[in-house]
């Protein structure tokens, strides 16, 4: 991503961001992650139609303004905000990865 944020190709404009087994892998953790909490809500005292209605309507409206926010901000700052996100991701696997050598070591 901090590599990426630098070059000033092109190339990604004919890329298709949704080739099958992106997708599929995607749907394949999605499909595991709400098994998980299927089970989860098993367990608990939870009236199962009111928690669906409250997390699909939550989803949808956090989702709808991602793509949103993502749009404006995307055309703004794309290269800027492409830097800031592998800084973010390097110094959190850093702060990981610290945090495991000195408590483990």
């Amino acid at each position: 991503m901090i590599k990426d944020s630098f070059s000033k190709d092109k190339e990604e404009l004919n890329k298709n961001p949704f080739q099958f087994i992106k997708m599929l892998l995607f749907a394949i953790a999605t499909s595991i992650d709400a098994l998980a909490i299927g089970i989860t809500f098993a367990f608990f005292d939870i009236y199962i139609f009111t928690a669906i209605i409250i997390i699909g309507a939550v989803t949808f409206c956090v989702s709808i303004a991602g793509v949103k926010v993502g749009h404006i901000f995307g055309i703004k700052f794309k290269s800027k905000a492409e830097f800031a996100g592998g800084f973010i991701l390097v110094a959190l696997g850093l702060k990981i990865l610290i945090e495991h050598l000195l408590t483990n070591g």
